[in-house]
Formats: C-alpha cells, structure tokens, sequence
C-alpha cells in the first residue's frame, strides 16, 4: 500500500484521462481551499467482491425491492443484476448521445417504486445526429424486469456540449422526497454562473413532474429555470450523497488540473467556479480557481479537495452501520483518474478531519465511477475503464 501525503498522492495519479483540462492548461495553486489532510491507510479491512462483470463504463445503480440492481452504462445499455446473472433489459435508447462523457448517465429509483415501478435517467440526448440536450427522462420497468418503456421527459433543456464534455448529472432522492440533481457546465464558460441555466448546478426538483419546488430559494424569479436551481459555481459534479440522519448534502466535483472538491451544499450558495472571468473572456479559461474567493467573496469554501492534483473525483456515498466499525459515518468517494477509493472521514459539521484509503482497492480494479450504498449495508462501486466493466460488493471483513 502507497501511503499518500500531498507528495506521495502524485504517484498514485495515472495515465487514464479524465474529466479534467486538456494538455498544457494552466496549473495555479489553490485559492482559499483548504490543506488536503495528509493520507492513510484506511483502518480495518475490507472484503472487495465481484457481483458482476461484462459491463461497459458502469455509471449508476438503482437497488430493486427483492435484491436486484439497475446499471445504467454510459453507451447507453442498461443492465439488471440478480443472483450474480447480467441481463440486458429492453429499452429505446436509440435518442441517446453516446459522445464522449455524454450518454446514459445518473439513475434514482421513485421513492414509489415498488407500486409505480418508475426509476429517472440521466441522458445526452440526440435528434438526427445532432446534440439537443442534457435531460431527465422517467421509465417504468415492466413487471418481469425484463424491459422498460419511457414514461416522460421529467426535464428538458439542460445544456449539452456536442462532444459530450462535463455531462455530468448524478440524480439522488433525498429524504423529503425532492430530487437533487448534480449537473456539469459542459465546459462552457458563461453556463456556471448564469442562474437561468441548468448546467453547473445542483437542482432540486418535484421528483415525479420536475417543477421547480416552492421552498426553493430562488423561487421568486419570473425564469423556471432559476426556480429550479438550488446552488451554482459548479464545474462538473459526479456526486451527490445524503449524509444519514442530517439532511446534510455532500457532493464531488471534478477540477481541471487541480482542486477536485467535495462540497457540503448550502441553500442558494455559490460554490465560485467562472471560467468567464465575469463575462470578460469568452474562452473556457481553467486556470481560474475552482473557488473563486476574489470574485465571488461570499463563494462557498469546499470541505476538501485534492491540492495541486486531480484524482477526477466521481460518485459518492456515506458508509453506515455498526458493522463498519471505524469506517462508519464515512464518505466514500470513487477516483477516475487516480483509481482508488478514498475514505473521508467528517465530524458532526461536515468538516473533513482525515481521509483514508483501502489498501484493497489501490490501482487494483483501475478507475471508480459510481458509489451507492445497498439497503443490505454493502457499498457498491461500478467501475469505468470501457472493458469488463465491474459492479463490486464492498463490506468489512
């Protein structure tokens, strides 16, 4: 195991691309983040399993009253799982754009599942070819599992970049039953900071009719769309966990070069990512801090980041339960690029007091996408490297 200080988590970071800049961007130090806590090897050990392979870039799991998952795989298949057997379930994904990052993205099971049988996608959407939008589109899974057919479009008109950059959109279920949906700005450089659009944003929404909802805090604007916003100043979040029995809402984001984050969300705030420069450059310039404390001096600071690395930071989910020992309350965050798991660990505020990695998973199932905690207590992790794709089982040993 390669413990990781700031110096040492360079070694960790490999070849494999990633949502991040592209060659020869600007790296510039950190502006107002905090220092990453030097990282450990996770305490107590950890039994990794295989569940299923075969998939290809595995980005969501939706768990199924009985015992099965949903997968959704970015070239836009998606996958059920049961009693260690992949089957493709029957679906028309023919509209989506499989580009890039773009494709088949997020998915969140209906907190009415198991009556209504619906579950709400993430997908690039195409129409002769032609990029249209991000958007939410609600299925219902068909009785025998073995297919879905669309319901509706639950949200439209999300921005979308024709190569399918920062797509982002990770949708999760929060306890009072609105939808919050992480969204990335498609690397355009104005999307982040404008409130009228969906791009660099955390919505929150009516989970069955993707209205804007009247607690939220721009709810007073003329535009829907503003209405629908919840924060903004994001660049391209992947995840979007809910931390048990707090209502406390933590998110990762991808950086460019630097500065991956995980962000604990606060109503209406503005997390201070502008590429823009205030609408004086019309390029995507990444040089710009992640949080721009200079600009925007009221921008939320996030909890952590990665320093003067990136890690390309991706779903995340909460370990919970006794059974967790140590590891229990803590924040399991997937790494793209830097392929491995990285464990922080919170106080009761959300601040971030270590961060921690199991030795089962550094470099040895390339990179991580997505993270979900299974009503059974497990943490399950889909990998994303496009060839035998895994679904892993996570538990203590």
């Amino acid at each position: 195991m390669r413990l990781s200080g700031p110096a040492l988590l360079v070694t960790l970071v490999v070849f494999a691309s990633a949502c991040s800049s592209p060659p020869g961007a600007a790296q510039p130090p950190p502006a107002s983040a905090p220092v990453p806590p030097a990282t450990t090897q996770a305490a107590g050990g950890f039994r990794v399993e295989e569940v299923a392979g075969g998939l290809e870039h595995g980005w969501d799991i939706g768990f199924l009253p009985g015992g099965a998952m949903l997968v959704t795989q970015r070239p836009g298949r998606l996958a059920l799982v049961r009693g260690g057997r992949t089957t493709e379930v029957r679906a028309d994904f023919s509209d989506v754009l499989v580009q890039g990052e773009g494709g088949l993205m997020g998915l969140a099971l209906a907190a009415d599942f198991a009556s209504s049988r619906e579950f709400t996608t993430c997908q690039t959407h195409q129409e002769n070819g032609k990029a249209v939008d991000i958007r939410l589109v609600t299925w219902r899974l068909a009785d025998d599992d073995a297919s879905a057919a669309k319901v509706r479009d639950l949200l439209t008109g999300l921005p979308v970049n024709p190569s399918g950059r920062h797509s982002g959109c990770r949708p999760t279920l929060a306890p009072d039953g609105a939808l919050l949906v992480g969204t990335g700005d498609t690397a355009n450089p104005a999307v982040s900071q404008d409130r009228h659009r969906l791009g660099g944003k955390v919505l929150r929404i009516n989970a069955k009719t993707g209205e804007p909802l009247p607690d939220n805090p721009f709810f007073s604007s003329a535009d829907e769309n503003e209405r629908r916003v919840w924060t903004y100043g994001h660049r391209n979040i992947q995840g979007v966990a809910i931390r048990p029995g707090t209502g406390q809402v933590v998110t990762s984001e991808h950086g460019p070069t630097f500065d991956d984050e995980v962000n604990l969300i606060k109503r209406g705030g503005n997390y201070g990512w502008d590429p823009s420069k205030g609408g004086t450059d019309t390029t995507y310039d990444e040089s710009v801090p992640m949080t721009d404390k200079k600009r925007f001096p009221d921008a939320v600071d996030p909890l952590w980041t990665t320093g003067s690395i990136t890690e390309a930071t991706s779903g995340d989910a909460f370990l919970t339960g006794e059974q967790w020992g140590v590891n229990n309350g803590a924040l399991a965050v997937a790494a793209l690029k830097g392929q491995k798991l990285l464990l922080l660990h919170l106080d009761a505020a959300a601040n971030v007091t270590s961060v921690t990695l199991p030795k089962e998973f550094d470099d040895k199932f390339g990179r991580l996408r997505g993270v979900r905690s299974g009503p059974d207590g497990a943490l399950y992790v889909t990998t994303s490297n496009g060839d035998n794709d895994k679904l892993l089982r996570v538990t203590p040993s």
